[in-house]
């Protein structure tokens, strides 16, 4: 079907959203076209707004509008402890599922030769920056625990250790609720390998 220009480069727009397909882009902007034009207009305001005003944060690389956000001012939050995280929707996760009270700093991927990204893509040189400040005395390493997430976590660990912090990982295995017959091999056998005693 032939759309006209404007409608082409909205449905084009969409697709650049992960896991949006032509279909799924077409649903969008005919549903904004015909049903909302209101809320076409404050997507785009809020898009607009947000491409412009938020920048990462120059310490955790977070996503914020101002040059350090809110947590790494804190004086509430721990600032001996840091959790590394893969992405900004991470720090949201642990924050609502936990009571960690430290700081955290955003890698925004995981190393990855094969696609690309070394140490400079993930900030570690920022990262040994903070190590060499010395107020860091504990990482806390929450990568996916994918192939690439656990050669990052290791990476990682090996420059914490090289500046005396102490290194932790967060535990994988089995989810509360779950089965073990429906749970896969790897992940049932990293539980299994990474059992702590119990009573």
């Amino acid at each position: 079907m032939a759309y006209s220009p404007l409608v082409r480069e909205l449905i084009d727009a969409f697709r650049c959203l992960p896991g949006v397909g032509p279909k799924s882009a077409q649903r969008m902007t005919f549903a904004l076209l015909q049903r909302d034009r209101n809320g076409a207009q404050r997507l785009a305001r809020a898009l607009e707004g947000a491409a412009e005003g938020v920048g990462e944060c120059e310490q955790c690389r977070d996503l914020t509008e101002a040059p350090i956000c809110a947590l790494c001012r804190s004086d509430q939050r721990n600032h001996a402890v840091l959790c590394l995280v893969e992405n900004p929707a991470d720090i949201q996760a642990l924050e609502e599922a936990t009571d960690y009270r430290g700081l955290y700093f955003v890698l925004k991927g995981r190393l990855s030769p094969l696609d690309g990204i070394g140490p400079a893509e993930l900030g570690l040189e920022v990262l040994a920056t903070r190590f060499a400040q010395g107020v860091v005395r504990e990482i806390i390493l929450a990568t996916n625990p994918t192939v690439e997430g656990e050669a990052t976590a290791q990476y990682v660990a090996e420059m914490a250790r090289d500046a005396n912090i102490q290194v932790s990982r967060i535990a994988h295995g089995v989810p509360l609720g779950g089965d073990l017959e429906y749970v896969d091999s790897g992940t049932l056998s990293h539980a299994f390998a990474g059992r702590t005693h119990y009573g």
